[in-house]
């Protein structure tokens, strides 16, 4: 068996960005604020990417469950994805969607978690797609966000986190090592592999800081994800805006390395395989995606490798 364990789907986007809100226009680009920008190859006449679409897409290279992410670029889509799931329960999970600093954020999560049953909730944090471009004083330890902490941890769900690029108001390593401390029985997944300094945000105290937010995955209910390390390559700060042409090409060396660090770092039962689809598909085919992982990390065992596209998402996710 193969997991996606962070991909996206979307019929129109909603959200809302530090550029402001976003908004789905032709041929897989977006409207960002004033800005127009790319999303996804130009797959269709209306840029959207529906789960029908995404499971012909799994049904190609053979994964048979993904995990359904969301984020601010996105928009609140908890009803659609709920829609999904009890559509195709067999293939799918998904994570809720809810702003922590808006009125309405315990309704929006009560309804979550009680009338749609959502398990996982995802917080995308960057500055450039998530909360901390919208709310700079954003913190995860914030006596504001306690709440969500208790709750999530008395429901024994999971939380996923985008926490950004180093360096960034997002990157906020400290801040997820004390709401471990204080909830250590909530299971948190830190996606796109702590986001490694790739190209120009690459030197020793970027490798330091990096290595330090890996290295939260010792602990018993944290791990990781590498999702969108393909686009990474060439933009530590990943956005639907990353030309192809500036993209490291596959089999994507420089997200090798980090993966095999990672490994040595903290096991392969730590980390699990994902693309982040749809965005990602500008920068690599979905085989590709997979292929780069299960073909070109040539240090890995059979058993590892298994580990990685399926038995650590497997327990995390479907627990």
């Amino acid at each position: 068996m193969i997991i996606d364990a962070h991909a996206h789907i979307t019929d129109h986007l909603h959200g809302l960005t530090r550029r402001g809100e976003t908004q789905s226009l032709s041929y897989g680009k977006v409207r960002l604020g004033d800005e127009e920008s790319r999303l996804t190859p130009p797959l269709g006449p209306h840029t959207s990417f529906p789960p029908e679409l995404l499971l012909e897409y799994m049904d190609w290279i053979g994964i048979e469950k993904t995990v359904l992410m969301q984020g601010s670029t996105y928009g609140d889509s908890n009803e659609y994805l709920w829609k999904a799931v009890k559509r195709w329960p067999d293939r799918f999970t998904a994570a809720a969607f809810m702003d922590p600093c808006s009125k309405n954020a315990k309704e929006v999560f009560r309804q979550a978690t009680e009338e749609y049953g959502f398990q996982v909730l995802k917080f995308e944090m960057s500055e450039i797609a998530g909360f901390t471009g919208v709310y700079p004083d954003l913190r995860l330890d914030s006596e504001e966000m306690l709440w969500v902490w208790e709750e999530t941890s008395q429901l024994d769900m999971v939380v996923t986190l985008d926490l950004g690029s180093i360096g960034s108001l997002s990157y906020q390593t400290q801040a997820v090592k004390n709401i471990i401390d204080q909830f250590p029985q909530l299971r948190i997944v830190i996606a796109h592999l702590a986001q490694p300094p790739f190209g120009t945000a690459k030197n020793s105290d970027t490798e330091t800081v990096w290595q330090e937010q890996v290295m939260l995955a010792q602990h018993a209910n944290l791990w990781m994800d590498m999702s969108a390390l393909p686009a990474l390559t060439a933009y530590p700060t990943y956005t639907a805006q990353a030309a192809l042409e500036d993209t490291e090409d596959y089999p994507y060396s420089t997200a090798i390395s980090y993966i095999r660090r990672a490994i040595e770092l903290v096991g392969a039962d730590k980390i699990m395989w994902g693309t982040d689809a749809p965005g990602v598909l500008q920068h690599a085919t979905y085989a590709q995606l997979l292929s780069f992982v299960t073909r070109h990390c040539d240090f890995l065992s059979p058993e590892q490798i298994n580990q990685i596209i399926s038995k650590t998402a497997e327990s995390v996710y479907w627990k």
